[in-house]
């Protein structure tokens, strides 16, 4: 289970651990609070590290380029790495120990493998350093601190809504045939997301107004290794050479985020289908584009730049020794132990609301004119 209920928040920076007790009156969206943990803090100029994963996402590519000059305007130094294009963990895991060895006093990590970095994290405990899972949450550690994102069981449910809502209105009447396709399985983010969806969908699928063409319905059955687009593009193109051969109408797709949308919808057009509604993630650019065009039918709007911003600001609590602000206690198990989280709430865009959605984003409110 995702959810456990805990009294325990682990103190940053602190050879031990010190308890508090926290009240929340939801689960999912409890009232924001800076707890009571103390910590030393350190001195403004210290170096700050960020290690992100490779550069296959727009976002992830701002997220960088925010870290170094907020992070530089805030006084600290900042030293920002990018995984290698084989979006292998080896990258990060050397990426993260050579920020511990240059004396970081915090590390934020978007995690290229959620699994696989408890080694680095100990080692950051080690050096009195706080760790910070910024977007994907680290899994099978006590040693991160915190955890920061926007709510991504949220997304999922905002996905599976839109996916009903956009065939509803296309086709009033069920039963709606559907797809479903899930992130990579070496990120926790892809289950959270499905399982969110899923809460949605389910209840439909069960009642027979949802019918999953293939039948395909298991999270690893949907997974698509690394998010790459060409491994979506070819699991599309099975699904409509096996399935939909021989007129079968598809009425939708679930996709996690827009890289995704955008490789299914490549292969129905290859495949001279009609196009189904397709959901999506990330605001992309091309993928607002082709919302716009109406092409996919919806993404989620969350904001690198308000992300990045808390997060730096919960660097900036623990520099000055305070607790950093929380508002989730209870959501985030990620196998060893409950990690306190920040979250934002995401926004589901279609073309109805894109104006509205992105008017405040220079890059993209033109994009909707």
């Amino acid at each position: 289970m995702r959810r456990i209920i805990t009294a325990g928040i682990a103190a940053v920076g602190a050879v031990a651990m010190l308890a508090m007790t926290t009240a929340c009156s939801n689960e999912r969206e409890g009232s924001a609070g800076t707890g009571s943990t103390s910590t030393k803090g350190f001195a403004q100029d210290s170096l700050v590290g960020v290690a992100l994963p490779s550069k296959t996402s727009e976002n992830w590519v701002l997220a960088g380029d925010l870290f170094t000059d907020g992070l530089k305007t805030a006084g600290f130094k900042v030293d920002v790495q990018y995984a290698g294009a084989s979006t292998t963990v080896a990258d990060q895991q050397a990426q993260i120990s050579a920020m511990l060895t240059k004396g970081a006093k915090v590390i934020v990590v978007g995690a290229t493998d959620a699994s696989q970095l408890a080694t680095q994290v100990a080692q950051a405990k080690q050096a009195g350093a706080a760790v910070i899972a910024y977007d994907r949450l680290i899994t099978n550690t006590r040693d991160v601190d915190y955890y920061i994102a926007f709510d991504n069981f949220k997304v999922g449910q905002l996905q599976g809504q839109a996916l009903i809502d956009g065939m509803k209105a296309k086709k009033p009447q069920g039963p709606w045939t559907t797809e479903l396709f899930s992130g990579s399985p070496d990120d926790n983010n892809s289950k959270v997301f499905f399982e969110g969806a899923m809460s949605v969908l389910k209840p439909l699928i069960d009642k027979g107004d949802i019918v999953v063409g293939s039948g395909q319905k298991d999270i690893k059955q949907t997974a698509i290794q690394g998010w790459k687009a060409e491994n979506a593009q070819q699991r599309m193109d099975s699904l409509l050479t096996s399935t939909y051969n021989s007129g079968k109408e598809l009425d939708g797709v679930l996709s996690p985020n827009d890289t995704l949308a955008r490789a299914i919808l490549t292969s129905v057009k290859g495949a001279g289908k009609p196009l189904p509604v397709v959901t999506g993630q990330d605001s992309e650019a091309e993928s607002v584009r082709s919302i716009m065009a109406g092409a996919q039918y919806s993404t989620i709007n969350k904001d690198t730049r308000k992300l990045v911003a808390e997060t730096i600001a919960m660097v900036k609590s623990l520099q000055k020794g305070d607790q950093p602000q929380i508002n989730d206690t209870t959501s985030y198990d990620n196998g060893s132990k409950v990690v306190p989280a920040h979250l934002l709430p995401p926004v589901i865009v279609t073309k109805e609301n894109a104006a509205e959605a992105y008017a405040n984003d220079p890059k993209l409110s033109p994009l909707t004119k």
